[in-house]
C-alpha cells in the first residue's frame, strides 16, 4: 500500500475527467453496477469497492497515518455507502460519492483521536511556565514545499509527526490537495465551508508543516512556496 511520503496520484475527481471516453466509460458502467446493488444484486456492489477502494485507502491511510484506522476508514465508508446507496444521485460520480464519504468519516476518527490523546495529556508548557508564544508567525512565506520535502525517505518519520500536529481539518485540507490534487472546491465540500475557509485551510497546514521541516530542508536558496490557488 502506499505510505505518507509516496508521490500522490491526481485527486480522484480530476483523474476521472482526465479522459473523456474513459470517463464516460467509467460513469456508466458505475451507474450501471450501482443500479444493479439496488436491484439485489452484491456482485455489482463488490465491483465498486474493488474499482475505487484503493483511492480510499491512499487517502485514508495518508489522513490517520496507520493502517488498522485506514482499513477501518474504508470499510465504513463503503458501509455507508451501501446503506446509502438509494440516496445517491445517479448523474453524480460514485467514487467522488464515496471519497467525500471517507474524508468525512477519517476527519471524525481524528477528531476523536485528538479528543483521547488530549485527556491523556500532561499539564501544557504554557502552565508550567514557558512563555505563551506562536512560532507560526515566524515562518516565512518562500520556503520548501511540504510535498517536496517528503519525497526523501529519510524525511518519512518527521513528515508523519509533522502530520499528527495538524487538526484534522488540516490533515484532510493537506492531503486533498498536495497529495491527491483536489480542488479548492472538492476540499471545501468535505470540510463543509465555503473556498475562502478551505484556502485558509490549506495555507495554515502548508504553514505548520513547513515549520516542522524546516531543520531538515537542504541549504539552496528559497523555494516557491506552496500554492493554494
Amino acid at each position: 500500500m502506499a505510505d505518507l511520503t509516496a508521490k500522490g496520484v491526481s485527486c480522484l475527481m480530476v483523474r476521472m475527467r482526465a479522459s473523456g471516453e474513459q470517463a464516460e466509460s467509467v460513469a456508466i458502467s458505475d451507474a450501471l453496477a450501482v443500479e444493479r446493488t439496488l436491484a439485489g444484486e452484491r456482485e455489482a456492489y463488490r465491483v465498486l469497492v474493488e474499482r475505487h477502494s484503493q483511492y480510499v485507502y491512499r487517502l485514508a491511510y495518508r489522513m490517520t497515518g496507520n493502517r488498522q484506522d485506514a482499513e477501518e476508514v474504508v470499510q465504513e465508508a463503503f458501509l455507508r455507502a451501501y446503506q446509502k446507496l438509494a440516496q445517491f444521485a445517479g448523474n453524480a460520480n460514485f467514487g467522488t460519492w464515496v471519497y467525500r464519504i471517507a474524508a468525512n468519516y477519517a476527519i471524525d476518527r481524528l477528531r476523536q483521536r485528538k479528543s483521547e490523546d488530549s485527556r491523556r495529556e500532561q499539564p501544557s508548557r504554557v502552565a508550567e511556565g514557558e512563555p505563551d508564544t506562536d512560532p507560526l508567525s515566524q515562518v516565512k512565506d518562500a520556503g520548501p514545499s511540504p510535498e517536496r520535502l517528503a519525497g526523501s525517505a529519510q524525511l518519512a518519520a518527521k513528515m508523519k509527526q509533522a502530520l499528527d500536529t495538524l487538526t484534522p481539518a488540516e490533515r484532510t485540507a493537506i492531503v486533498m490537495r498536495h497529495w491527491d490534487g483536489c480542488g479548492i472546491e472538492e476540499i471545501a465540500i468535505v470540510l463543509k465551508s465555503n473556498t475562502s475557509a478551505a484556502k485558509n485551510t490549506v495555507f495554515r497546514a502548508v504553514q505548520k508543516l513547513r515549520l516542522a521541516l524546516r531543520p531538515f530542508a537542504e541549504p539552496r536558496g528559497a523555494a516557491r512556496a506552496v500554492g493554494t490557488e
